[in-house]
């Protein structure tokens, strides 16, 4: 047990000293990223560093089982250099055995991102997004779902809308049983208009069945409208629609599968956060992979040589499971790939292929 305590020790300080390491290397790269980004506004340099820590926690928790990886090659490369991986083995322990404390210890790290660290780069991907959005334009333009329905807002400066409806299609250009309340700058409500259903047709919404009440009138029930048709501007496109959804990492995973009822419920399919949520759960199992495939190239004596081959067989393995995850989460958002085999078929394939390698080292 004082074995597995210490591996699992130094597991956690090289998993510190690569998440630093690259840190230092990552902030400052977005830091002159967001600065372009943002160099056509007002906004100054306090405005960038602003952006860069808040898509920091987010870059650094999708490259998580990259950095378990390294980490893992960092302390097995260690433990082989000053000949400790010789004195565990002599002792009578096999290297599957040698090999769990740091799978606890990755396992450990997996619910700590699922069930810590999601909730904190929802939050902080989520301010970005609007801070982002603010700088680059001054329209504002936020899609929320909730019980009652689906909640949409448009505008600018000068004019705001926001809309509600019941239901819509799946990609939010048709909404049904829609109202629309029109703001002035001041927040003072200037007009609502209710429609059977609403279209979004070239920079307008096209209203069927409207009701209009002008309500800047003493007795706006008395002056409201009623027309078969009514077309009220906007400054919306389908792609600003979608993209006001965001990305599913800005809802934290308590909340994401009543957010994906919510969608359900409003027409949307929501396809892209179930495939997100399964990718989440299945976080603590790829981490798992990463161990595997890092001692399998790494538990073996300096003195065998070829130490530089087996890292970069290590790395370039490790980042192939990398990519071919990724690949299959863009087959499971376009619907090409059941979401289960997306998010599970991945890392358990390498924890199987990391077993045979460790195995085949252990007996062959």
């Amino acid at each position: 047990m004082i074995l597995h305590f210490y591996i699992a020790k130094r597991f956690f300080r090289a998993f510190l000293i690569v998440l630093a390491v690259f840190i230092s290397i990552l902030l400052p790269i977005d830091l002159a990223e967001q600065a372009g980004r943002i160099a056509s506004t007002e906004a100054g340099f306090a405005a960038a560093f602003e952006l860069a820590l808040l898509n920091l926690p987010g870059a650094l928790y999708e490259m998580m089982p990259l950095f378990v990886m390294l980490a893992t090659l960092l302390m097995f490369l260690g433990l082989a250099r000053t000949s400790e991986l010789v004195v565990i083995r002599a002792a009578g322990r096999s290297a599957l055995r040698t090999t769990m404390a740091a799978v606890g210890a990755a396992l450990v790290l997996g619910l700590i991102g699922i069930l810590l660290i999601n909730p904190i780069v929802a939050a902080t991907q989520a301010q970005y997004d609007a801070s982002i959005s603010r700088y680059q334009s001054g329209e504002v333009r936020t899609l929320s779902v909730s019980a009652e329905g689906l909640w949409l807002r448009q505008g600018n400066e000068e004019r705001q809308t926001v809309i509600r409806a019941t239901q819509a299609n799946g990609d939010g250009t048709l909404l049904f049983d829609s109202s629309f309340f029109t703001f002035t700058s001041a927040s003072q409500m200037q007009q609502r208009i209710e429609g059977r259903q609403a279209a979004l047709q070239d920079g307008a919404w096209v209203i069927t069945d409207a009701k209009i009440w002008d309500l800047t009138v003493p007795n706006a029930e008395t002056a409201a409208v009623q027309m078969n048709e009514f077309v009220l501007p906007s400054t919306l496109t389908p792609e600003q629609i979608r993209d006001s959804f965001g990305h599913p990492s800005t809802v934290a995973i308590y909340e994401l599968p009543s957010f994906i009822n919510q969608l359900n419920t409003a027409g949307f399919a929501a396809l892209k956060h179930r495939v997100w949520l399964q990718m989440e759960l299945s976080t603590p199992l790829m981490l798992i992979a990463m161990v595997l495939i890092g001692a399998g190239f790494t538990m073996r004596h300096t003195r065998f040589g070829r130490t530089g081959l087996m890292v970069l067989t290590a790395i370039l393995l490790g980042f192939g499971v990398f990519f071919i995850r990724s690949f299959a989460q863009v087959l499971g958002e376009s619907g090409q790939l059941p979401i289960l085999i997306v998010a599970w078929a991945p890392p358990a394939a390498a924890i199987l292929l990391a077993l045979g390698l460790l195995l085949h080292t252990e007996d062959g």
